[in-house]
């Protein structure tokens, strides 16, 4: 008669830190509902900040932070900002990505960060998070 033998499963426990964070940014893009809200504070973003750095009006983001569905570009948006949150969160203490994206910065020739997403260049803090985990020096 042969043991069976179970293997270890790689899977993140439901109460895990990972797996709560894969399912806050579910919720995200799933509901629309309050994980908006959490979205947007914990970036450290007003409404009107946040509505300018998404292209949404301050009502729309009300509305999904109240569980109106939104449509499949502002999805698209919303996982983008839970994408780039992510992201800085890895390279800036989450505390102070607000009051970073809204300080003018020399990195990008004096342009807040914020104003950067807002006009289409979020390609240049992907570069920096880049440059700031390889520790690639400038």
């Amino acid at each position: 008669m042969a043991l069976k033998t179970r293997r270890k499963s790689t899977r993140k426990a439901p109460g895990s830190a990972p797996a709560r964070e894969t399912l806050a940014r579910a919720a995200v893009v799933q509901t629309g509902g309050v994980a908006i809200g959490t979205l947007r504070t914990s970036l450290g973003l007003t409404r009107k900040d946040f509505s300018r750095a998404t292209g949404y009006s301050e009502r729309a983001i009300a509305d999904w932070e109240g569980g109106k569905p939104f449509s499949e570009a502002s999805r698209k948006t919303m996982l983008e900002m839970t994408r780039i949150g992510d992201a800085l969160a890895r390279v800036i203490k989450a505390e102070f990505i607000g009051a970073w994206l809204k300080q003018p910065n020399e990195a990008f020739d004096g342009f807040k960060p914020i104003e950067l997403i807002e006009r289409g260049e979020v390609d240049r803090l992907w570069r920096m998070v880049f440059e700031l985990e390889s520790g690639a020096p400038n």
